[in-house]
């Protein structure tokens, strides 16, 4: 009995036989199969998906920043902008870049409701949002602490060394003493230390150096007064004293110059004081403070790294003055007061016979003349006894401006505004939230109208007032020789009658150049004596 396999066909060949099992070869084939249905569910998902929300359409916002970045990088690679300048408005104002994105989506979501068919914006930059946004914090948090490192630096006296207990080593010396031309050109540049300059009517330029070092022995000591000791150059009217500077100690330089010099000074961490000069100054600093004094002549100051205090009195030039600062003080001075730039103390002003022009990201502030005193912060800008034009257009600060003799413009947000002219002036105030009030001398004659919208009007003067929810407030005091605008979105206005004021206050007189006062030492200098370790070295012609 023959033995046939029962599944053979009849008269056919047996079939061949299984493969063997093989576990891998069966999971990837079982992994294949999922992916494949895996693949057709997500099609399937997508198709349905775009039937119901329509297709996918990219954003304009993404480009839009690109495009913004790209031409921040442009301008501050060619200079137009500078970089410290850039991170400190951005750190202010970054949040507006979020306010601008969600502005266009808006517009994307209002101009996509007008589609037939439905679509869908896509969303691929919001990484780069989150990283800007990161980028913000970042600038505000060094805006904020800025200050504080300034202050710690200027503290430290600059020297980061001592920062570690490293004795100090002091080395003092005359290292010029020269006649020049009475009207020479003086270039002082000294990145690390204080600069005093003064004037007095000689003909000679006197430099007297104060080294300071931070080293373990006197011979290191030594290493390092012979590199920062700045070695000055005199040719033709021309004189340049220049110090390389060390970050294990510093050089404090005390320079007398003839009255009619003109001096330049480029300070990189510390102080300049200068005092006496005819020629006007130029100054570029970096980290520290100015202080001014019976200078004639124009002075330029530029703040080119952190935060710095200025003070200037008796000036009878004009002052320009550009980068961020903290507290400025001008008094007695003759001439123009043109500031720019962000500041992030306190200004105070007092007896200045030209106009005054300052602008920052907040504020912009124009003045004819200031025989009283101005102050402005954060929170305040107050006016007291101004002649001629006055304009200010800021927001976020309470507004005082009293015995004011001129045309008064006024503009803020967020705050509330006081004005009191002295006399028969125009005034035009413009708020949109807050009060506004105007106090109106007993000779007054004004043609009126204000408008409040969710406030109340009081007046002192027989005018017609109407209206509800929006009020308005019109008509004439006296002949009405002068224009009255009071406008406020959310406030009240306020219309009193106040005290008279004397006759407007004479200008003062330009005063001569004034006299050379004794060469004062620079800020935080010690006693000028020779290390003992260290002899005195001669005095170079």
């Amino acid at each position: 009995m023959s033995s046939v396999p029962p599944n053979m066909p009849p008269g056919g060949t047996p079939p061949p036989p299984y493969p063997p099992y093989d576990p891998k070869t069966q999971w990837r084939i079982y992994r294949e199969q999922q992916k494949a249905a895996w693949r057709a569910q997500r099609h399937a998902m997508k198709a349905n998906y775009a039937g119901v929300y329509g297709p996918r359409v990219p954003s304009v916002v993404g480009p839009v920043i690109l495009i913004g970045i790209g031409v921040v990088a442009l301008l501050v690679v060619t200079n137009r902008i500078a970089v410290g300048d850039f991170w400190s408005w951005y750190g202010r104002w970054w949040p507006l870049l979020l306010i601008g994105a969600g502005l266009a989506l808006l517009g994307e979501w209002a101009l996509d409701l007008r589609r037939k068919t439905p679509v869908r914006r896509g969303g691929s930059f919001v990484g780069l949002l989150i990283l800007l946004a990161i980028m913000g914090f970042a600038a505000a948090g060094w805006n904020h602490m800025n200050p504080w490192f300034s202050q710690w630096n200027n503290n430290n006296n600059g020297d980061f060394f001592n920062a570690f207990g490293l004795p100090e080593h002091d080395y003092d010396q005359q290292i010029l003493n020269q006649q020049i031309a009475a009207n020479a050109s003086i270039d002082i540049e000294n990145p690390r230390g204080d600069v005093s300059v003064t004037a007095d009517d000689s003909s000679t330029v006197q430099v007297q150096a104060h080294e300071v070092a931070y080293a373990r022995s006197d011979e290191d000591a030594k290493k390092i007064f012979d590199a920062e000791m700045p070695h000055p150059v005199v040719s033709g009217n021309a004189v340049l004293i220049k110090s390389v500077g060390s970050n294990s100690g510093r050089l404090d330089l005390v320079v007398t110059v003839p009255k009619a010099a003109r001096v330049t000074v480029n300070a990189s961490h510390g102080d300049v004081t200068a005092s006496g000069l005819g020629a006007g100054i130029t100054i570029d600093v970096a980290h520290g403070d100015t202080h001014l004094s019976a200078i004639s002549g124009p002075v330029q100051a530029r703040f080119s790294g952190g935060k710095h205090d200025f003070f200037a009195n008796q000036v009878t030039g004009d002052l320009t003055l550009e980068g961020n600062s903290s507290d400025m003080t001008f008094s007695e001075i003759k001439g123009r007061i043109n500031v720019n730039g962000e500041i992030f103390g306190e200004v105070h002003m007092e007896n200045i016979s030209g106009p005054i022009k300052l602008h920052t990201s907040v504020t912009d502030l124009q003045v004819t003349a200031l025989p009283g005193d101005l102050a402005l912060d954060s929170d305040e800008l107050r006016v007291t006894e101004a002649t001629g034009a006055l304009h200010v257009v800021t927001h976020s600060k309470d507004i005082d401006l009293n015995q004011i003799y001129g045309d008064v413009y006024v503009e803020n947000r967020t705050g509330s505004i006081s004005v009191e002219p002295a006399g028969v002036y125009s005034v035009e105030a413009r708020n949109s939230k807050g009060d506004v009030e105007l106090t109106l001398p007993p000779n007054a004659s004004a043609n009126v109208n204000g408008r409040t919208h969710n406030g109340d009007i009081v007046s002192d003067f027989g005018l017609a007032i109407s209206g509800d929810e929006s009020k308005t407030v019109n008509g004439r005091i006296g002949s009405g020789s002068s224009r009255i605008v009071l406008n406020t979105e959310n406030g009240d206005l306020r219309l009193k009658k106040g005290p008279a004021f004397p006759a407007k206050p004479p200008l003062p007189n330009a005063v001569a150049a004034p006299e050379s006062p004794a060469a004062p030492a620079p800020p935080n200098a010690r006693h000028l004596k020779a290390h003992k370790s260290l002899p005195a070295q001669p005095v170079t012609q």
